[in-house]
């Protein structure tokens, strides 16, 4: 909360305007601000009610968690392992959940990203290996989904891969940039239903249901590498950096969009908004573990039941399953891996960008006008650009994947750590710090990934 200067306290002496508060003097202009010399002041919006007004930031970052490297990932499991290790994605559901909770409350108590508030509190060496190291992990993840978009396509209508990965791109680029905030975020919260086609692949390919329940509900260990590397990938495909980034920087998007302050201001407020922060996180990242299991299910029920077992990207998962599992399972399939990339990608590239801009302390926000966060929005088509040039490269696209998981996991832990210093201090947080649960299993869920780091480089 910043300190009142001599000019507040003149405002605070005059009469104040029918309907407004003091806070309301104080409040810093923003877009959608009166123009000088007049009265009127933004509406503020009302909390959205009802469960699908409630769903929003939370559960768009859980549908962009299942990327085209993520069912990639999810499918290498259920080719390799079966119905085995569909009960981990139960064990990291709660993991990810108060994770991404506790990124969501920095964003929307403090009314800034993650990276701004490590540039106000933390030393600056700290915040600039974060946004490098996110970075890093993000293009290549780019490049990555792209590719994969690409392939899809291809493997549907047949012709360029390459272009296609390049088409995907500019669009994506064109749609973050002059699409309004309001409408860009009605669709993406709207696309998060292409996911439902694992599910309809899941039926599609009869799965035995009493036994994939059983390997889901009933954890199964194996001590051997092959296992505990599947288990480290499910995590750090789960709990990924960049969704931290995003979600804190959505809330705030939120709170410009509806023209209310951040509720270190208004704690008062904090009751409701921490509801609907509740009920948006823990949907969206069920989503997002259901949809990972249904991934599971199918490939399982197909793949490894047929002995394919060897699944390196989701294209070649698609391809797989079109001589075991029909034509329909296989359009579905790829047609997922189109819908949740043109999720994804915008998420990927955005992350970065609120990253890059609080670095820099440049204006910032999907909100803005292009000529009003050029800096924003330039990051935003470099990013995109370098991960679809990428796919030009001599770069394998297997071992690019490898070396973004262990940038990922290298930056996951020590990130989630901070967030919990960040989310647990008075000075930043004022009375809105973490209840005890949440600071329990914040902190277990960091313990968590801290040793699935650590199995990355010894498996």
């Amino acid at each position: 909360m910043r300190r009142l200067s001599q000019n507040d306290f003149t405002l605070i002496q005059q009469p104040l305007p029918a309907g407004r508060t003091v806070n309301d003097q104080l409040a810093p202009a923003g877009r959608g601000d009166a123009p000088a010399g007049e009265t009127a002041a933004p509406a503020v919006e009302e909390a959205p009610s009802g469960l699908l007004g409630r769903l929003g930031p939370g559960l768009v970052t859980g549908a962009a968690d299942d990327d085209p490297s993520g069912i990639a990932t999810y499918s290498q499991v259920g080719a390799q392992y079966g119905y085995a290790l569909a009960w981990t994605m139960l064990f990291s559901f709660p993991l990810m959940a108060v994770i991404q909770a506790v990124s969501a409350r920095i964003g929307c108590v403090t009314g800034c990203g993650i990276a701004q508030n490590l540039r106000r509190h933390y030393p600056r060496w700290l915040l600039h290996a974060v946004v490098l190291l996110l970075l890093v992990a993000n293009v290549i993840n780019l490049g990555a989904d792209l590719g994969a978009m690409g392939a899809a396509l291809r493997l549907l209508a047949g012709g360029p891969q390459l272009l296609y990965a390049v088409l995907f791109g500019l669009a994506c680029i064109l749609l973050e940039v002059f699409v309004s905030y309001a409408r860009y975020a009605a669709a993406l919260k709207w696309t998060t239903l292409s996911l439902l086609a694992y599910a309809g692949v899941a039926f599609a390919a009869h799965v035995p249901w009493g036994q994939a329940l059983h390997g889901t509900l009933v954890p199964a260990v194996t001590l051997d590498s092959g296992h505990a590397m599947a288990m480290v990938a499910v995590l750090g495909t789960t709990i990924s950096p960049y969704l931290f980034f995003w979600q804190a920087g959505q809330e705030v998007e939120e709170q410009r969009r509806r023209h209310v302050k951040a509720l270190c201001v208004t704690p008062r407020q904090a009751g409701a908004e921490l509801a609907r922060i509740r009920t948006d996180t823990v949907v969206g990242m069920g989503f997002s573990n259901l949809i990972a299991i249904f991934i599971i299910f199918a490939t399982a029920a197909t793949l490894h039941a047929a002995g394919v077992t060897d699944i390196q990207t989701s294209s070649q998962a698609a391809e797989a399953l079109r001589p075991i599992a029909g034509d329909f399972a296989f359009a579905l399939f790829a047609i997922g891996i189109v819908g949740t990339g043109m999720l994804a990608v915008p998420v990927l590239a955005g992350s970065a960008a609120y990253a890059v801009s609080e670095l820099f302390g440049w204006t910032e926000g999907l909100d803005r006008l292009p000529r009003e966060a050029k800096a924003f929005y330039g990051t935003i088509a470099a990013a995109t650009l370098c991960g679809a040039a990428l796919n030009f490269t001599p770069l394998d696209p297997i071992k690019a994947l490898y070396w973004s998981a262990v940038v990922n996991g290298v930056l996951a832990a020590p990130l989630m750590a901070v967030m919990m210093v960040i989310a647990v201090n008075p000075r930043v947080m004022g009375t809105l710090t973490l209840p005890r649960a949440m600071v329990a299993g914040g902190w277990l869920a960091t313990l968590v990934m801290a040793l699935a780091s650590l199995g990355f480089f010894v498996i």
